[in-house]
């Protein structure tokens, strides 16, 4: 049957950055289809831990601090420690700085560009390392953002990175789909996480980006769920180096 091709039934997914917003709602997405989950934070996803427990759902528990990438080699040696392999890496760990392009320092030029864009990348090197050794390939789905296709303003080096993201989504899938490696990003729209707490505590902007999206209402987490289970299953495994916007209509309008 056509829905078995979207089950993970077996499969091991690291995700980055999971203890609340959209990594956790990826993660647990991926958990109910099957999915045991090696869960990458800087600080303990305790929310994300129990929803796992009352899931039934394996979830490895690793602290890590992507701003450097000391930490990558030890995630994947203790993901395959644990469960014997790697299937899915979901890269969703990132940060954002707001601030004047006039003004931006670059402190926190780096402190974005090192998370959001470097760690993925080496991030994604490592794990595709793991599926080739393993001999039977492998999915990483990458999270870029409404940035990856605008230039927004006052988070300068969000969009470089946001950017970046899509193009090495494009320049992996290029390189590694020979061996059997599925590479693509799911590009988020406006959604009420962390991130974006400023801007739905400012009535106006809030007001005016709920005016632009046709489905009239900020995204949840929940809504990612479906989107990475698909990219993350067998039913896309002719999907390479795509970014699927995941937006409400933002980008149609």
């Amino acid at each position: 049957m056509i829905l078995d091709t979207f089950s993970l039934k077996g499969k091991v997914a690291i995700v980055t950055g999971c203890d609340t917003g959209l990594g956790q709602g990826m993660a647990l997405g991926l958990a109910n289809a099957g999915c045991s989950i090696v869960g990458v934070n800087i600080i303990e996803p305790t929310e994300t831990i129990e929803k796992m427990k009352s899931m039934g759902q394996a979830f490895l528990d690793i602290r890590a601090n992507l701003m450097s990438l000391d930490d990558i080699p030890s995630i994947v040696d203790k993901a395959v420690t644990a469960f014997g392999k790697v299937d899915i890496l979901v890269n969703n760990a990132g940060i954002i700085r707001r601030n004047d392009a006039i003004e931006f320092s670059e402190q926190d030029w780096d402190d974005v560009m090192n998370i959001n864009i470097k760690s993925l990348f080496f991030m994604s090197q490592a794990v595709a390392k793991q599926f080739i050794s393993q001999g039977h390939g492998g999915k990483i789905i990458n999270i870029a953002s409404m940035l990856s296709y605008q230039g927004g303003i006052r988070v300068p080096s969000y969009t470089a990175s946001k950017s970046g993201v899509m193009g090495v989504t494009r320049l992996m899938a290029n390189e590694w789909a020979k061996e059997g490696i599925n590479v693509n990003a799911i590009a988020p729209g406006y959604m009420a996480t962390n991130n974006t707490a400023q801007l739905r505590a400012d009535d106006q902007r809030n007001q005016a980006i709920l005016e632009r999206i046709p489905a009239a209402r900020w995204g949840e987490p929940a809504d990612l769920a479906g989107p990475c289970v698909f990219l993350a299953s067998s039913a896309s495994d002719y999907v390479n180096g795509y970014t699927l916007a995941v937006d409400g209509g933002w980008l149609a309008r």
